[in-house]
Formats: C-alpha cells, sequence, structure tokens
C-alpha cells in the first residue's frame, strides 16, 4: 500500500523475478537445443564432454545465426511490448508478474482494476468541453498591500509575475468600469486609474477620485493596495460598502430605463459583490470566522447568478476551519455536480472528508493483510478522483515541495491552482488525523489507473498539456513549476530493448570478427561452465565411485 516505497520495492522484486526467469528460460531452450541437435545420451561426464567437442568445432556462422535469431526473438517481444503498453498504459510481462507472482511472493496489490467502477466509456458522456487553458480569479487571492508587498520588503522577491498583474488589471477593468463612467469625473479617473502600471499612480489617482466624490472603487483599490494591514483594509472597505450600496440602489432604480443605465447596473453589482466578499474575507483572516461565514451565505443567498467569484470556497475554506463537517458536505452536495467547473478545493475537500471517516485507525500493513474496507476504499477512490484532477496538489500538502504566496489568478489542474489550494487548506489536513498519511500512502496509485497516452482522461475531461507553459507565465521565477508526471517506460520494454539491441550488435561484430568473437565465444561458454565443472569435480571426489556410477545411469 506504501506507494512511495513498497511499491518500488514489489515492483523490482518482481522485476528481477523476471530478469532470471528470462535468462533462465533462454538457458534452458538453449541447452535443449544443444542437446536435441547432438542427440547425445542423457549421462552427465559424456555430456559435458560432447558439447565441449561441439563447441570446439562451431563456426563463426553458427554464432552470427544464434544472436541474429535471439535478436530478433527480442525485437518481437519488444515490438508486442510496446503496442501493449500504448493500448492498455502498462507493461504485459509486468502486469502477469503482479497478478501471479505477486500473490506468491506475499505482496497485495490494492489498486486492481475492480477499484474503478468508472469505464472509459462512461467517463466520456461527463467530459466537460471547456477551453484548456482559461485562466481563472483566484477566490482567496491574497491583498496586494497587506499581504504581497510586505512579502517582497522581506525578501526582496517579486512574489506576482507581470502577466498575474495584467490580467487582474483587465478584470478591475471589466468589473469596475462601465461606458457610462465618462459622465461623471470620478469615475472616469478611476477608469483611467485601472489602466495605470505604476502603482504609485494609480493609488494617487485613487484619492484624487475620493476628493471629488465618494468613490466606490476608489476605496476598493486603497484597500487593495495602499493599506499595509488588513485592519486597514478591512476600514477602507466598509467605507467603499457604504458608498458601493447607494449607487447600487440608485442603478437598480434605473436599469430598465437603457441599455447604458443596465449596463452601469452590473457594474454597480459587481462592486458590491467584490466589496463584500473582501469584507468577509477579511474577517476570515482576522479570525472572526463565524461572521465570514454568515457573510458569504448572505452574499451567495443575495447574488445566486455570480458564480464567477467562486465564493462557495471561500466558504468551504472557512467551514473547514469551524471543523462544521457536516456544512462542509451540504456545499459539496450543492457544487461537486459534472455540469459544473470543477476545482482542486472541491476535489480534495470530498476527499478529505471521505478520509477522516477512515484515516485516524488506517495502516498500510493492516490493509495489505485484510485488503481495503468498503470505507476505505471510497477514501481511496475520492484520493485518485482528486489527484487526477489536479496532481500536483499531494507534493505540496505532504511538504514534498515548498510552498509560496498563491498567484492572484490560477490555472485549473495546473500548479498554480495546486499552490493555491495547499496555502489555505494544509492546516485542514493536518488537523485531521491520519489524513496525511492516507493520502502518502494511495496518492501515486492514481497514475497507474489513468488510461495511456495520458491525454485519455480516465473520470474527467483530458488534462491539459499547456499547463506548464501558462503556470510559467503565472508563477514567479524563483519558483520550480511542477509539471504533470509522466507515465514512464515498464522495465521490461527497457529490458528487451537493450536486450534486443546487445544481441543485434554481436551478431553484427561476429559477423565483421568471425576469429576473434569465435575466441570471446567459448571464453565466455568456459567461463560459464567453470562453476558447473568445478562442483562436479568435488562431487566425484566426495561421493564413492560405485555410487557415482549408478547415479549416472539413472
Amino acid at each position: 500500500m506504501a506507494e512511495a516505497g513498497t511499491g518500488f520495492l514489489e515492483q523490482l522484486k518482481s522485476c528481477i523475478v523476471w530478469s532470471w526467469t528470462y535468462l533462465w528460460t533462454l538457458w534452458v531452450f538453449i541447452m535443449l537445443f544443444l542437446v536435441y541437435i547432438l542427440r547425445v545420451p542423457l549421462k552427465i561426464n559424456d555430456n559435458l564432454t560432447t558439447v565441449s567437442m561441439f563447441l570446439n568445432t562451431l563456426t563463426p556462422k553458427f554464432y552470427v545465426a544464434l544472436t541474429g535469431t535471439s535478436s530478433l526473438i527480442s525485437g518481437l517481444i519488444l515490438i508486442f511490448e510496446w503496442w501493449y503498453f500504448r493500448k492498455y498504459g502498462t507493461s504485459f510481462i509486468e502486469q502477469v508478474s503482479v497478478s501471479h507472482l505477486r500473490p506468491l511472493l506475499g505482496g497485495v496489490d490494492n489498486n486492481s482494476p475492480n477499484n474503478s467502477n468508472t469505464s472509459n466509456g462512461d467517463s466520456d458522456s461527463n467530459r466537460q468541453s471547456v477551453s484548456e487553458c482559461k485562466v481563472w480569479r483566484n477566490p482567496l487571492n491574497l491583498f496586494r498591500g497587506a499581504e504581497y508587498n510586505r512579502y517582497m520588503w522581506v525578501t526582496g522577491r517579486e512574489p506576482l509575475t507581470y502577466y498575474d498583474m495584467n490580467l487582474s488589471a483587465q478584470d478591475h477593468q471589466t468589473f469596475f468600469t462601465c461606458d457610462t463612467d465618462h459622465l461623471r469625473p470620478a469615475d472616469a479617473i478611476m477608469q483611467k486609474a485601472w489602466r495605470e502600471r505604476n502603482p504609485q499612480a494609480r493609488i494617487s489617482a485613487a484619492h484624487e477620485a475620493l476628493e471629488l466624490n465618494e468613490c466606490a472603487t476608489a476605496y476598493i483599490l486603497l484597500a487593495e493596495e495602499e493599506a499595509t494591514t488588513i485592519v486597514e483594509a478591512e476600514k477602507l472597505f466598509k467605507q467603499a460598502l457604504k458608498a458601493g450600496e447607494g449607487c447600487y440602489r440608485r442603478s437598480q432604480q434605473l436599469q430598465h430605463h437603457g441599455t447604458q443605465y443596465e449596463a452601469q447596473h452590473r457594474r454597480d453589482t459587481n462592486v458590491l459583490v467584490y466589496i463584500k466578499r473582501r469584507l468577509a474575507m477579511c474577517a476570515r483572516k482576522l479570525g472572526r470566522t463565524r461572521e465570514a461565514v454568515k457573510m458569504m451565505r448572505d452574499l451567495m443567498k443575495e447574488f445566486p447568478l455570480l458564480s464567477m467569484f467562486n465564493i462557495h470556497e471561500n466558504l468551504l475554506e472557512a467551514l473547514l476551519e469551524l471543523q462544521a463537517y457536516a456544512d462542509v458536505q451540504a456545499v459539496l452536495a450543492k457544487y461537486d455536480d459534472i455540469s459544473l467547473p470543477k476545482s482542486a478545493t472541491i476535489c480534495y475537500t470530498a476527499a478529505l472528508l471521505k478520509a477522516r471517516a477512515v484515516s485516524d485507525k488506517f495502516s498500510p500493513e493492516a490493509a495489505s493483510r485484510r485488503g481495503l474496507s468498503t470505507a476505505e476504499m471510497n477514501a481511496v477512490e475520492a484520493i485518485h478522483r482528486a489527484v487526477e484532477f489536479n496532481p500536483h496538489v499531494p507534493k505540496y500538502l505532504l511538504e514534498m515541495k515548498s510552498l509560496i504566496l498563491p498567484p492572484e489568478h490560477i490555472l485549473k489542474r495546473g500548479d498554480s491552482e495546486a499552490i493555491a489550494y495547499a496555502f489555505f487548506h494544509l492546516q485542514h489536513w493536518k488537523r485531521v488525523e491520519g489524513a496525511l498519511n492516507l493520502l502518502h500512502c494511495t496518492w501515486e496509485g492514481t497514475f497507474r489507473m489513468i488510461p495511456y497516452p495520458l491525454e485519455k482522461g480516465h473520470l474527467f475531461y483530458p488534462y491539459p498539456i499547456c499547463t506548464e507553459t501558462a503556470d510559467r507565465e503565472l508563477l514567479p521565477s524563483f519558483h520550480e513549476v511542477s509539471v504533470y508526471p509522466k507515465k514512464e517506460l515498464p522495465f521490461f520494454i527497457l529490458f528487451t530493448a537493450g536486450l534486443c539491441s546487445f544481441t543485434a550488435m554481436l551478431a553484427l561484430l561476429t559477423h565483421q570478427f568471425p576469429e576473434l568473437m569465435g575466441v570471446f565465444a567459448k571464453a565466455f561458454l568456459s567461463t560459464l561452465f567453470a562453476p558447473l565443472n568445478f562442483v562436479m569435480e568435488k562431487v566425484e571426489s566426495i561421493l564413492p565411485s560405485s555410487l557415482w556410477h549408478q547415479l549416472t545411469r539413472i
């Protein structure tokens, strides 16, 4: 069960067994071939003498034919192994060894195909036709002034990339501006401010807009970028809420008077939702978690159609902090639906709840002996589902890779999403006793279950191949971007390829240098038979001659 350790040892054990089996089978066939050709009587002394005479009379053509035939057989095995691996994602010899030899060696395969009840045909109907590398706003993004800038002041490293900040500028222009802004001086200034690249220029423009009018978007900019603490940001957001609610009420009354008023009302709605969500996040960061949960629930009830803000992910994190697991399950039941875009937060939170039911008593050794119970199987399947959706998360949760500050935008199923999830949820996994141990024992088994090539997918739509490029744009240069674990070639394909190449090289060398290779072959066979001759001499010297004579006659 311990995939990181015992899984490798079991695979190595199977590889060694099958390697020796292959070599000894080949050797037996060669010996039987020699016996059949020579028609020698099955007497040990006569047999050795006849074989020695036969080897001395062999011509180089025999060695060419022997190595060529061996190379041909190895090549056919290699072609079959490669075809089987491309179709089924595993080595045929390895699969046979796992199915038949491992039970004899005392191993148990807990990742059999029975663990997955979803076939490729069923999963095809559930796959979503979404854009491969669509970038999403991080629902749990930090505050630039109070968190990102403080990190830069302490470490000297820029936590946000220009690409990430440029995406945020585009979001601000989309959510906080409209076509009628030029009719209001303060909004016209803020429309220019959101396009400014220089942070100080943006902050100065926000102060200028506030001198003209109580502008909600100006307070938002100051709360995000000028405030150096969460307390200061919360005060500015409360001022923004007061101004935003007034604008929202006025535009709500005029929204049906024309397209311009409708656009303004849409903008005011976005501003109001953003302010309330950030106020809830401030309350969560300041330890007022129950207040934050109430604010999030009220916001979701008031604006149920604005799912683009993904407020339910903020709610899930806050409920986990309260350890209100029943409420977490209720939220998951509503949002963990195949018709909605999945996220690491949804998949891994579902896995955490399943693991919580069994992780405190889970033992890899006990599970290997008795097999997995139904609850443990459900937990393992939930972990496999989460890992297939985003395979980068476990290394951060298991602290095999260091965390950085999450970016303002994430790529679903990418390294950026994994960082954003683990940054806030690692503490929740640590709080559940044994959850990280269960994750450690089972997460790598996912990659043996996913069909090959990896683009086929299993439970979700195919994994995008462009995530690495997009993540490098979103994440800072000092961070080593995690890439999707590639399914490596099985040992037996590499072994057969090496054997085929080696025997082909022997055939070529024997054809080019027959005499020299004949000398090497005889020396090799003499060395190979030397231990057997030594044992036979010792046996002859120890056993009585009459007994040895009777044994040779059997």
